[in-house]
């Protein structure tokens, strides 16, 4: 009879301790793989910390803060963007109407509020909670954390937002509330890392929805030497 091995001890993390090595996240032996450590904080040192070295918190309602770094890790390159003819044509559409607008960084809050208000297959409740709402509109405001937003007769229905750290950008979440909303803010982010020499965006977990705009698994140490890579760059 074959035996599981036995599932390790996840780190609990104080406020000033550092964070361990990725390659200590649970595996696939192991109930969450993906999972590295629980504790600690969300200000904006310990958040620009975690993004460094290719790790975010991801956490429910009544749970401490999780860390993780799955391995392997979504990431669309930018130039693999799939733009769609349906999407192309709703993206020219888009910009011949003189009631729609793209704008960046004009309206964060409400951006990360809807992301959170979202329903999404197989989630009960959001990640996006109000302690971390108001900790990446701190990153924000820190620089660090930026929107996406569409509007049409200057109502907010789509967009995304997504934190840079260097050179690197991980994309976190996105809401639609007209069809097409959330993908044209996606292809505005890829103009974005297109006229900044940035060649890839961080998608975190592999979905088919990602998957099927373009975004591949790499191995995690492929993506963290990418992210070592950009930090070095910039």
């Amino acid at each position: 009879m074959s035996h599981r091995p036995p599932v390790r001890h996840l780190p609990v993390l104080g406020v000033d301790s550092p964070f361990p090595p990725v390659n200590q996240a649970w595996g696939g032996n192991d109930p969450i793989p993906g999972l590295l450590c629980a504790g600690a904080d969300l200000s904006v040192d310990r958040l620009v910390a975690a993004y460094s070295q290719g790790i975010f918190p991801w956490y429910n309602e009544g749970e401490p803060i999780l860390w993780w770094s799955p391995d392997p890790r979504m990431v669309l390159k930018v130039a693999d963007f799939k733009k769609h003819r349906s999407l192309r044509q709703a993206i020219k559409r888009f910009h011949a109407d003189p009631h729609c607008e793209i704008c960046m960084d004009t309206a964060f809050p409400e951006v990360i509020a809807c992301c959170a208000s979202v329903s999404r297959a197989g989630q009960v409740g959001t990640w996006i909670l109000p302690s971390m709402q108001q900790a990446y509109i701190q990153l924000h405001e820190a620089g660090y954390a930026h929107s996406v937003e569409v509007w049409v007769h200057d109502k907010l229905v789509g967009g995304l937002y997504f934190t840079m750290v260097g050179n690197t950008v991980f994309g976190e979440s996105m809401f639609s509330h007209q069809a097409d909303a959330s993908k044209i803010a996606l292809s505005e982010l890829v103009n974005f890392c297109h006229a900044r020499s940035i060649e890839w965006i961080d998608c975190q977990q592999q979905t088919t929805h990602l998957a099927s705009l373009g975004a591949k698994p790499i191995p995690r140490q492929a993506f963290l030497d990418m992210v070592l890579r950009s930090h070095h760059a910039n």
